[in-house]
């Protein structure tokens, strides 16, 4: 099913077989509150014998990608560029009317890995100035003290860190769903009430 929603993308299985073989269907799978969701599937995952970091981080991915399609924060971008922000991959991206750009950055554990995050705000930021930017985490720890650092301006460019199974996850969910969410425009790069092209000189000249 992942494939055929877009979530997997070219030869990325190994990760969606582990998801897919912790419950027949997503859509299926009961749950109370949306960091139940999260921890119903963690906690499923964490019984698999093979996994890694790398794995980790891919299957927390769509634990929350498969979320925002059950709570219907949709569209939902994964792996997404944006323009005139280069050299950055959002994990998990959203347009909305009011704010422009959601994103939430997603990382089953931070250590160092925060700064990077905190980094892809600020050049988001920097051209979508309304911008969200949450940093979604497992880390109870170290989500704490990343959010002192927030709170002290040593990290400028997120505006949370979330735990995905802690209560505040279930309020970040009911906010997004204030928002209207929409396909981003279409950029045109340059706009002009006076375009000089080379058909209307040749027809002047000619």
């Amino acid at each position: 099913m992942l494939k055929e929603l877009g979530i997997i993308v070219g030869t990325d299985t190994k990760a969606g077989n582990a998801f897919e073989s912790l419950f027949p269907n997503f859509m299926e799978v009961e749950y109370s509150t949306p960091s139940k969701y999260v921890e119903t599937y963690w906690k499923e995952y964490q019984k698999l014998t093979d996994t890694n970091s790398n794995l980790n981080g891919k299957v927390f991915e769509y634990i929350l990608a498969t979320l925002c399609i059950r709570e219907t924060i949709l569209p939902l971008y994964l792996s997404a560029k944006v323009a005139f922000v280069p050299n950055v991959i959002y994990d998990l991206m959203f347009y909305t009317a009011e704010r422009g750009p959601i994103c939430w950055s997603v990382k089953t554990s931070l250590r160092e890995r925060y700064k990077q995050a905190d980094l892809e705000s600020i050049a988001l930021k920097y051209v979508h100035r309304k911008a969200l930017n949450y940093l979604i985490t497992l880390d109870e720890r170290e989500a704490r003290s990343v959010k002192e650092k927030i709170k002290t301006g040593d990290v400028i460019g997120l505006d949370n860190v979330i735990v995905a199974t802690e209560a505040e996850f279930d309020q970040l969910v009911a906010d997004l769903k204030t928002f209207h969410f929409e396909e981003p425009p279409t950029v045109k790069v340059i706009e002009s009430s006076q375009v000089v092209t080379i058909e209307k000189v040749r027809s002047i000249l000619t």
